[in-house]
């Protein structure tokens, strides 16, 4: 029988995170003061962040970075995360691709967003602070940090996209559960959120606003520190645990990916199973591997945005960062996929795309949800809607293998699974679904908004 599944004993997952930024030929450009336009220290980001993630977010020089001992402990609780050979999608498909997938869907919470949860908040707990708090869209990232905050006796507060908190109630529900107070963004909670509401009554949320929200709270309330699901360095950093080990399973399945798939929002488990591979193209013993992130047709910040300065929230409480961006007070399309309604990319994503090391694709909406209801009934796991672009994107790869006459190895993550998605799916399925497309014009008008800062 052949071997489907493929697990590390526990003495064997990773005791260090890979850290891209000491191995990028090109450094990405600084985070910027807003006011100054200067470089910011890890002084300046600890307003903001724990000490030790603003040290993991500007650091150059290390490598490795130790996992504490008490994180591993954690870990354990879920971890190794299987690898698996999609042999039933491969024949659904009649490829000759060697299709595989990491399973992070196997997680406490549904998604890999507990992988870095549980290190911020550790470090939280270490620092002697009380309270966390953090943005969500899809919800991901809320019940992981909400759990996260449980472990550690810390007191979380999560501001959740207003429409996604409508569309999976019992996502809330998960962070209530943990002891969280949740807000739907933007709210009148904030002044962030009423000002947002004064400009548009009927505004149902992005990203961009909740992270306004959850700075504004995390900078008035003493012993708070804002927790960040995506995006920044530490996170994806935190992440690469996932890469670490598929590198290792790789090897135990007798392969090497010719291509690595994920989708696309900030870019944390698109860059959390890329990185440790890309560091094999640096090295010269795998030049060759194809780097894909998937994003909505909808968000497309890879494909149609501009590598600009820009703030990570819609109110401009952020630093402003190098990223690919549609404009910071971008307003995404009501799509299901929640966790990919962002408007910039991570800086890192964003210089390795442009320095040509990764690309991005736009995956529309139905395609997304074909690819996910396909999978489903071939390996019986339902995705969550954001991982139903890498099977999309992945599908894509396979298909065009076959016309060219090549059977190559696809690695896609495997993000989330889609059990508190239903309503999404159940839309699908009736016909309800429609895709979201944006003029150029639409994106050149918002582009317009974003700070002018000369790169050079």
């Amino acid at each position: 029988m052949k071997q489907k599944k493929f697990y590390l004993a526990e003495q064997d997952l990773p005791k260090q995170w890979y850290n891209i930024l000491a191995d990028m030929p090109n450094k990405p450009l600084p985070p910027l003061n807003p006011t100054t336009r200067e470089p910011l220290s890890v002084e300046d980001l600890t307003r903001i962040f724990n000490h030790e993630c603003a040290k993991q977010e500007l650091d150059t020089e290390h490598k490795w970075i130790d996992i504490p001992e008490e994180v591993q402990e954690k870990y354990t609780f879920y971890r190794s995360t299987p690898l698996v050979r999609a042999y039933a999608l491969e024949k659904a498909l009649g490829t000759k691709a060697h299709i595989y997938f990491k399973n992070e869907s196997v997680n406490p919470l549904g998604s890999h967003k507990v992988n870095s949860a549980i290190p911020q908040c550790y470090y939280c707990k270490q620092e002697g602070d009380t309270n966390v708090t953090t943005e969500t869209g899809a919800g991901q990232w809320g019940a992981a940090l909400s759990y996260a905050a449980r472990l550690y006796g810390l007191e979380a507060a999560v501001y959740q996209v207003k429409l996604t908190m409508q569309q999976k109630p019992y996502r809330s529900m998960i962070m209530r559960t943990f002891g969280a107070t949740v807000e739907g963004s933007p709210s009148m909670s904030t002044r962030a959120g009423k000002n947002i509401i004064t400009r548009d009554p009927r505004h149902t949320g992005s990203l961009g606003t909740a992270i306004s929200e959850a700075i504004e709270l995390a900078t008035t309330t003493p012993g708070c520190k804002y927790t960040l699901g995506s995006v920044l360095n530490h996170v994806t950093l935190h992440q690469t645990i996932i890469g670490l080990e598929a590198e290792k399973q790789m090897e135990m399945a007798g392969e090497y990916p010719d291509k690595v798939i994920a989708c696309f929002g900030g870019g944390s488990n698109f860059g959390g199973l890329a990185f440790p591979f890309m560091r094999h193209v640096f090295d010269g013993t795998h030049p060759n591997t194809e780097f894909i992130a998937a994003e909505p047709q909808s968000c497309p910040k890879l494909t149609r945005g501009k590598f600009e300065y820009d703030f990570a929230d819609e109110a401009g409480y952020t630093p402003l960062l190098p990223m690919y961006t549609l404009g910071h007070d971008f307003k995404p399309a009501n799509i299901h996929a929640g966790g990919l309604r962002y408007h910039g990319a991570g800086t890192l994503v964003s210089q390795l795309i442009k320095d040509g090391h990764m690309h991005g694709v736009d995956i529309a909406q139905l395609e997304a949800f074909n690819a996910g209801l396909l999978f489903a009934q071939a390996e019986g796991i339902i995705p969550a809607p954001e991982s139903c672009h890498a099977i999309a994107a992945t599908i894509r790869e396979a298909k065009k293998a076959d016309e060219e006459g090549s059977a190559p190895v696809l690695l896609f993550c495997l993000s989330g699974h889609g059990l508190i998605d239903m309503p999404s799916y159940d839309s699908f399925i009736s016909g309800d679904l429609q895709n979201y497309s944006l003029s150029d014009e639409d994106i050149k008008e918002n582009l317009t908004k974003v700070p002018h800062v000369d790169i050079p």
